[in-house]
């Protein structure tokens, strides 16, 4: 088993920049990768950002440029680094690990329970 935690949602205005953070604890962090999904009312999980055991990335289009995923494999913890936040992107956001993260929802194993962001225009 492996529980994840988001945290560092918010509310902060268009153009502004948050940090979420997803701590894992239970089996080995870098046995996993590790994606960030999120969603809103109405809507089905949308995929956002991957990275892979070994560091590689894979950003949806929507993201790619203002987004940054990283991992600290002492810390077990994973991190999305948002910039330049639009009213788009309002969310709430999960974190997932999966052995091999892509960007299908199904691939995941385990999931956290998500954290709000609200960007206000």
């Amino acid at each position: 088993q492996v529980q994840l935690v988001e945290s560092g949602g918010g509310l902060v205005q268009a153009g502004g920049s948050l940090i979420l953070s997803c701590a894992a604890s239970g089996r080995t962090f870098t046995s996993y990768g590790m994606g960030w999904f999120r969603q809103t009312p109405g809507k089905e999980r949308e995929f956002v950002v991957a990275i892979g055991r070994s560091g590689s990335t894979y950003y949806a289009h929507s993201v790619k440029g203002r987004f940054t995923i990283s991992r600290d494999n002492a810390k077990n913890t994973v991190y999305l680094q948002m910039n330049s936040l639009k009213p788009e992107d309002t969310a709430v956001y999960y974190c997932a690990a999966a052995i091999f993260p892509y960007s299908d929802s199904r691939q995941y194993d385990y999931w956290g329970q998500g954290t709000q962001v609200t960007v206000s225009s």
